[in-house]
């Protein structure tokens, strides 16, 4: 039976991220970075596509999980009749090679444990030559790739697998270690798994220990803070969207996406998080990030690139995976890299403008990037494009795209005005996005709907279009403002949560259908305290926070019918609307801050961090 996704817990080392079941079964695990071949991928597909299973041999009476806190130590407690045993799962972060250690402990009783190991290299196709070195260490090879299990139960072969029966009585310790290394190198020397785990707690806890209190939701930003950490790749700075692909947004459909790449939208929207929360080692990582990736002709920039900056992701599928509960395609790679969205350019401008007002350290190459871009955006915000959601048919002018074309000129007049001789720069700025702003209201807003819609001519709604008062494109007590969120209440609201959009058909080149998409939901809730909605505001948010799995993780869409989550998990998305709406609805509730809504366009970026 296939695990649900709100299922799984995260484990990861800022580097890449496995998946790890209530069942004790690693179920996900990319080798050595996020975007890498999994080694384990019945997550796709079923357990000869790869697992790591340690649990009971007999009947669960009882199982409960949770992270130690202010970390991503994963803690499991399996109760049965014959006792009581923990399962301690974390990835060091230490270490050259990333590397699992699982620690089994006995807490009451003699419970009977039972391994299971397949290897399957290359997202589950592979399986590798195994070699046992000696009586505690194993090694599986496959042509560049070699994992080494460690461990002092006795393990035995069982055909493509490696299995191993043991017991573990109260106060005993069992410890399993599986590192990946390149298979020319010798066989690391085995590590101090105890030793890993002091040093790795002592990491996640330096780093949640700076979050500030954000009052009754304190735990939920930690927790969300913890994960878009878990999702920043050390190396480079990047930050992917989510640490799976393909997670179906309908179950048995085809809107199966990898998402193990960095977005500038998404990424600079955890820029943004990072900074209101005084992250800003971390918001400086990213910005320097940003500027390498992005550098060259201003044609050619994209809306998601590698971990390195990588500009090729060809997106291809796995036919020899059947996909989370039959969603097939599996795909690799992501063809969207190569659309075109005009709301790119306003998230990064607006992520620089705030990264100004934060103080961040000058970067020399923000200035030239900016002159750069300023002239060909001038003539591409006129054009079409796929907009927020990366439609994969005909391009559209959508009201929302126009909207951050918009932001772009705003917060590049705030940035030029910081540079040297920028007067002139900065009015030119002003004048573009004056024509910009008149034409959306024009053209962009149906008098007769009363509401803004989805693009030019259309009768359609959109969530995204409550980016109007949250950039300060426009007042949020605006008669049009008003009138667009009254209408995404009344044609987008499901069971309490929000549609991306109204289905058109072609609209997006897909069969329709999908959950409601948590981030849009956070969006209203940060509307409602714009608009002194207070109430609303919590109620939404504490309903958004219900959602949230045992152990405080949220997908990127969740099915109110079926009361399961669906897409990528964890997502970016979700946890910066965690941490946006719970530090809005903190401000709110402080008397000193609470107003009815920001005086400027730039305190409205300020104010609101999810754009």
């Amino acid at each position: 039976m296939t695990v649900r996704i709100e299922d799984y817990a995260l484990l990861g080392n800022c580097r890449t991220a496995a998946l790890v079941s209530k069942e004790g079964s690693i179920d996900w695990l990319c080798f050595p970075r996020f975007d890498a071949a999994a080694c384990f991928a019945a997550l796709l597909g079923t357990p000869e596509n790869g697992r790591w299973q340690i649990a009971p041999s007999g009947a669960v009476i009882d199982t409960k999980r949770s992270y130690r806190d202010g970390t991503l130590i994963l803690e499991t407690t399996f109760t049965t009749e014959e006792g009581v045993a923990k399962l301690i799962d974390f990835m060091p972060s230490t270490f050259t090679h990333s590397s699992v250690v699982r620690i089994v402990v006995g807490v009451k009783g003699t419970l009977r444990f039972h391994m299971d190991l397949a290897i399957r290299f290359d997202y589950g196709r592979t399986i590798p030559w195994v070699e046992t070195h000696h009586t505690q260490t194993l090694t599986a090879v496959a042509g560049p790739e070699m994992l080494v299990l460690r461990c002092a139960v006795p393990l035995e072969g069982h055909g493509a697998q490696t299995t191993s029966d043991f017991t573990v009585t109260e106060g005993q310790r069992e410890v399993f270690t599986l590192l990946h290394q390149p298979s020319h190198e010798r066989v690391s020397d085995p590590f101090d798994a105890e030793a890993a785990l002091a040093e790795t707690e002592y990491f996640w806890h330096e780093f949640s220990s700076r979050c500030p209190d954000v009052g009754r939701w304190s735990g939920l930003v930690k927790r969300s803070l913890l994960t878009l950490k878990a999702l920043t790749y050390l190396p480079t700075g990047g930050i992917v969207a989510a640490a799976t692909t393909s997670l179906p947004e309908k179950l048995g459909g085809q809107r199966n996406w990898d998402y193990r790449y960095c977005w500038l939208r998404d990424a600079t929207m955890t820029l943004l998080a990072f900074m209101s929360l005084g992250y800003f080692d971390e918001a400086r990582a990213w910005r320097d990030w940003l500027t390498r990736s992005v550098a060259g002709n201003p044609d050619q920039m994209q809306i998601m690139y590698g971990l390195g900056g990588e500009r090729r992701l060809p997106e291809y599928e796995l036919p020899w995976l059947t996909g989370y509960e039959s969603s097939q395609p599996v795909r690799i790679g992501n063809a969207a890299a190569t659309q075109t969205q005009l709301d790119v350019y306003g998230e990064v401008a607006d992520a620089m403008a705030q990264a100004i007002k934060g103080h961040l350290p000058a970067h020399p190459r923000i200035e030239a990037i900016t002159e750069v871009i300023v002239p060909f955006l001038e003539k591409q915000w006129r054009e079409p494009d796929e907009g927020i959601w990366e439609i994969r048919a005909e391009k559209r002018h959508f009201t929302h795209s126009k909207v951050m074309a918009w932001v772009a000129f705003d917060r590049i007049s705030i940035v030029a005005d910081a540079m040297k001789n920028g007067r002139q720069f900065s009015a030119n700025c002003r004048r573009i996005a004056n024509e910009i702003h008149a034409q959306v209201c024009r053209e962009g807003y149906n008098s007769e709907l009363g509401s803004f819609v989805q693009h030019y001519g259309s009768t359609n709604l959109d969530a995204s279009l409550l980016q109007i008062p949250l950039t300060g494109f426009l007042p949020p007590d605006d008669p049009r403002v008003l009138g667009t969120v009254a209408a995404i209440e009344k044609r987008l609201m499901r069971d309490g949560l929000l549609l991306r959009y109204e289905s058109e058909a072609g609209i997006d080149g897909l069969p329709p259908g999908e959950g409601t998409f948590l981030a849009c939901s956070f969006w209203l809730a940060d509307v409602y305290v714009l608009l002194g909605r207070d109430d609303d505001a919590r109620a939404l948010f504490e309903h958004l926070a219900s959602l949230c799995n045992d152990v405080g993780l949220l997908a990127e869409q969740y099915d109110p019918h079926e009361r399961r989550m669906l897409g990528n998990f964890p997502q970016a998305f979700s946890h910066i609307g965690i941490i946006n709406t719970a530090l809005n609805l903190h401000r709110a509730e402080a008397p000193a801050q609470k107003r009815a809504h920001p005086e400027s366009a730039e305190e409205a970026s300020l104010a609101d961090t999810s754009s």
